[in-house]
């Protein structure tokens, strides 16, 4: 592992005013295996300076290791210690602002009452407004139990709140959407789904977030049938996307096609049938997957459902063995699983100009550099490794489109659509081995996957509304360009 910003720490030290006290304590934040970061000065004192240091670590075993290493330097008195990924966190990390100013009564009686209840009569009328005279054109809920948060598993619905706020500000950041964390105190389906159900009104898309396997299919599903809006499991759907996106790119390098590679996966639950079920649909012919007891094949006793379901479509020749030993020969292995899923000798036996995608975190299947020569490509779910699949380069696009155009769902043309928007943000005389996946922070990439989307949902016939309509309102529209944008009623 690397040190990296999730594990740093500001260190406000007071240091001896004299050549070499600073350098002592560099040496020793080295020593100890961290990496400086930003020093900013805060105050100069008579005899001593006063520095915030910014130090990088492993993990937070690593980071109070080289805060006690900076404790023992001479001559460096230790102020304090704060840990920046806390100091981030702090209050949260959203807000809910108005759009509008408030300041003076005529805005007041526009805002609410009087004058809301102008436009609670217009919606009771004619619901379709709700579309243009409220937040539910731009707004997500981004719906969590807490059972399967990130690699922590079953936290609850309280410790997932700062990933489904995380989840909210990329929502914002990166699509200009306004998402809304809902984190519920239940794991039983059908509270889940009368609930989302019950609130559905006031969005325009439901995110589910890190609702664990097998439920987590169930509720999609109901969600799905009994709603008219879009309904998105991203950790199936959206980690199905950008590994299509990379696959794509990545046998383009190696020159291969889709329909031809054998595919061994591991990983059989909510991300592992996503991804097998969106490769099958691009056109993949040879897929395996295996869990923890080897290949899922047609017949294996004590399949649950969903496995059973996943064996009928793939492992054409209805392997038996290990993940490991199915790997002999195989183009391409995609683990969404735990460390050790494969070993290095398993990649070895892997056909020349082999695909690796290890997305484990934080941990991959399979260490990268010890792989490095046997594996032509090799992408992980890290930012610290080329390559990183990373699903922030799905879901906002996704969402800005299917919202766009008012989509009732997400369809799998749309997510096919989006993969290969998503690939195709990287110029083909670009491409290599190392750069497969576009990086989280290229601007181009969810608008691109907006276009798509929005078309695909167009021709599929899910969309209430062409891209081409007005959007937004003016900020001070004539009375034609408020008709034109469906918000006035008649007179």
């Amino acid at each position: 592992m690397h040190p990296s910003a999730s594990f740093s720490a500001t260190i406000r030290v007071r240091i001896e005013n004299h050549p070499g006290a600073f350098a002592r304590l560099a040496a020793a934040v080295g020593e100890a295996g961290g990496l400086l970061g930003a020093i900013d000065l805060v105050r100069v004192e008579r005899a001593t300076k006063i520095r915030d240091v910014n130090v990088l670590a492993e993990n937070e075993a690593h980071l109070h290791a080289i805060a006690d290493a900076v404790h023992g330097v001479e001559g460096v008195e230790v102020v304090n210690v704060s840990d920046r990924t806390f100091l981030l966190h702090l209050g949260g990390k959203i807000e809910v602002r108005p759009r509008l100013p408030l300041k003076t009564r005529e805005d007041l009686s526009m805002a609410y009452t009087p004058g809301v209840a102008r436009i609670s009569r217009a919606i009771a009328d004619d619901p379709q407004k709700v579309w243009s005279l409220t937040i539910k054109r731009n707004t997500v809920a981004v719906v969590s139990d807490g059972t399967a948060v990130l690699g922590l598993g079953d936290v609850g619905p309280a410790a997932a709140m700062p990933v489904m706020e995380g989840k909210a500000v990329l929502f914002k950041e990166f699509a200009g959407i306004d998402a809304f964390p809902i984190c519920l105190d239940t794991t039983d389906p059908d509270e889940i789904v009368r609930t989302v159900q019950a609130i559905a009104p006031g969005f325009g898309g439901i995110n589910l977030e890190d609702i664990a396997a097998p439920r987590c299919f169930e509720i999609e599903r109901r969600l799905r049938e009994s709603l008219d809006i879009p309904v998105f499991h991203d950790d199936q759907h959206g980690t199905a996307i950008v590994v299509l996106a990379s696959l794509l790119n990545a046998l383009k390098v190696v020159g291969k096609r889709i329909e031809d590679v054998r595919i061994v996966t591991t990983g059989c639950g909510a991300a592992g049938m996503a991804v097998t079920r969106t490769l099958l649909n691009a056109g993949a012919r040879w897929i395996v997957g295996c869990d923890e007891g080897g290949a899922l094949y047609r017949g294996r006793p004590g399949l649950n459902p969903a496995k059973q379901e996943y064996a009928e479509p793939t492992n054409p020749d209805n392997l038996t063995g290990s993940a490991d030993e199915l790997l002999s020969g195989a183009d391409v292995f995609i683990g969404v699983s735990v460390p050790g899923a494969i070993s290095v000798d398993g990649v070895r036996r892997m056909a020349d100009r082999a695909i690796v995608f290890a997305m484990a975190n934080p941990a991959p299947e399979v260490d990268p550099e010890e792989i490095e020569g046997l594996a032509e490509v090799i992408a992980t779910g890290r930012s610290d490794y080329p390559n990183q699949i990373n699903n922030v380069l799905a879901f906002p696009g996704v969402f800005r489109g299917a919202l766009d155009v008012r989509a009732r769902t997400i369809d799998g043309g749309m997510e096919l659509a989006a993969a290969r928007a998503i690939a195709e943000t990287i110029p083909a005389d670009e491409l290599s081995a190392d750069y497969i996946v576009p990086s989280v922070f290229n601007r181009a990439v969810a608008p691109a996957v907006a276009v798509a989307v929005s078309e695909a949902a167009e021709r599929s016939g899910v969309a209430r509304r062409l891209r081409s309509s007005p959007q937004q309102v003016p900020a001070t529209p004539t009375m034609p360009e408020v008709a034109a944008a469906e918000i006035v009623t008649a007179w």
